[in-house]
């Protein structure tokens, strides 16, 4: 009947735990108050309080626009939403050295527990209890409003899966299962824990510098108002706004397979600021994301990797002696579980923890599996993208108004909340921060190795696994 919903939360949540590929969900948050959260309704709300805005060119290069070379201002939803129009206001204020018609602004990771801090009634706006997660509100959600061009790197998320829900304009995902890694160039140059970038610039690729990545697969999807977009583990994905203005609202979903991953993002850390801290500051480049705020020490890191290693073995010995109960139970009990970006802070007690067959072990095919997928009209699957539409392409899932049901059914279609640091705040209307060296290492002649060329190879996700499992071996004996 009319209201009802196409999956109970039980159902749902059985989807986003179980399903390893992406996913759209149609039809299922017609009722959520956060609908309404357009950037008119939203700047009513914060009423003057200014947020940060990272901006960048709109001119397709041929590398990625890394956040350390954007620049960063800070603005309030008013004079983003009058700069986005071109009106003669934006002549002076914070966006006055950009143009709107060659630059794009986004708002991007604000922590709506953190900028609606003094209006937490806004939180049950966003119920994700829907897709079987009771307690998840916008408490533990992150907002992203851009304009039209506003992007983020291909990256993938090192912690948990991903439920995104459009709220206003559309958003273009490319996303690559984890098995196309090798062919999207992984780096940890810009560091940030838990993303790890591609060096590809996925929407106009160097084919000549990174020809392994004609061997990817993309899989493309439009997603409009109203829908709600899954992105399993570890799946990379390149997103842009392909429309004058975009909000969207996500929450990462915490999965024991976390556990692991923790350790090697500790190893990574030591790693990358051991070897980074240590060159000689007047040769250095800007190694550190601006969502980290800082390059902590050697002592710090080494107790992060210890108490990773401390909760991976906790939530073994919980599996083993058979007092699991759901993965997420234990997740919906711990405060900011779903933020992606854990910050060197470890969970130490897991409520219950058994380990999911997140990528592996499963014991049907994945054939048989996908047909236990209740797909169709309200869960559409993204699937690869056909050859004749070009590399990029593809465009599906997409509807005019709110939560209508999806027409093309069967077409193809990682942090606690902190400062950031801003290592690049350029406004200078002349030099702009995307002027600077279009890679991320520094110079340096043909022959040459860098920092950076060794750390690519040392950090190398494939390395980190296996450095991170005899580490855990010789631990566990």
């Amino acid at each position: 009947g009319e209201g009802v919903k196409p999956f109970t939360p039980e159902k749902a949540k059985e989807i986003v735990m179980s399903l390893q590929q992406p996913a759209v969900f149609c039809n299922m948050v017609g009722d959520w108050p956060a609908l309404g959260w357009n950037v008119k309704y939203l700047s009513t709300v914060l009423d003057g309080k200014t947020i940060q805005f990272r901006l960048g060119v709109k001119t397709v290069d041929l590398v990625p626009q890394f956040e350390t070379r954007c620049s960063y201002v800070e603005a309030t939803l008013e004079e983003f939403l009058a700069w986005s129009c071109g009106q003669p206001s934006c002549l002076s204020g914070p966006f006055s050295c950009y143009d709107s018609s060659k630059y794009w602004a986004y708002a991007d990771y604000k922590y709506i527990a953190r900028i609606f801090e003094d209006k937490p009634e806004i939180f049950q706006d966003v119920r994700w209890s829907d897709f079987g997660f009771p307690g998840r509100s916008g408490k533990e959600s992150t907002l992203w409003i851009g304009s039209e061009g506003a992007n983020t790197p291909c990256h993938l998320d090192s912690y948990g899966c991903n439920l995104v829900l459009q709220v206003e304009g559309r958003k273009r995902w490319h996303l690559f299962p984890p098995g196309d890694t090798s062919f999207l160039y992984p780096t940890r140059i810009p560091y940030e824990e838990s993303s790890i970038f591609s060096k590809v610039n996925v929407a106009n690729p160097d084919l000549k510098r990174f020809p392994k990545f004609r061997n990817s697969t993309a899989h493309v999807v439009t997603l409009s108002p109203g829908q709600v977009l899954l992105v399993p583990r570890h799946w990379w994905h390149y997103v842009e706004s392909i429309d004058p203005i975009t909000v969207s609202i996500n929450s990462w979903i915490e999965l024991d397979a976390d556990h692991e991953a923790r350790v090697e993002e500790a190893i990574t850390r030591l790693l990358v600021c051991a070897i980074k801290s240590a060159e000689n500051p007047s040769d250095g480049d800007l190694w550190l994301n601006p969502t980290e705020v800082e390059a902590t020490s050697h002592e710090i890191n080494l107790q992060y990797l210890n108490q990773a290693v401390s909760a991976y073995f906790k939530c073994q010995k919980t599996s083993v002696s058979g007092q699991a109960h759901s993965s997420s139970t234990g997740a919906e009990q711990r405060t900011g579980a779903s933020c992606k970006r854990k910050k060197r802070e470890v969970v130490s007690e897991p409520d219950g923890c058994r380990l999911l067959t997140h990528g592996f072990g499963f014991s049907t095919s994945k054939a048989e599996e996908l047909q236990k997928i209740p797909f169709g009209p309200h869960l559409i699957q993204v699937l690869p993208q056909s050859q004749e539409t070009g590399s990029m392409g593809a465009a599906a899932v997409e509807s005019d108004s709110k939560d209508l049901p999806c027409e093309n059914e069967g077409e193809h279609i990682g942090k606690l909340p902190r400062r950031r640091k801003q290592l690049v705040m350029s406004n200078d209307c002349e030099t702009p921060a995307h002027q600077m060296d279009s890679d991320s290492s520094p110079s340096t002649s043909q022959t040459a190795l860098s920092t950076n060329d060794l750390l690519d190879c040392l950090v190398n996700p494939h390395v980190i696994n296996l450095v991170a499992r005899l580490l855990l071996e010789r631990t566990g004996v």
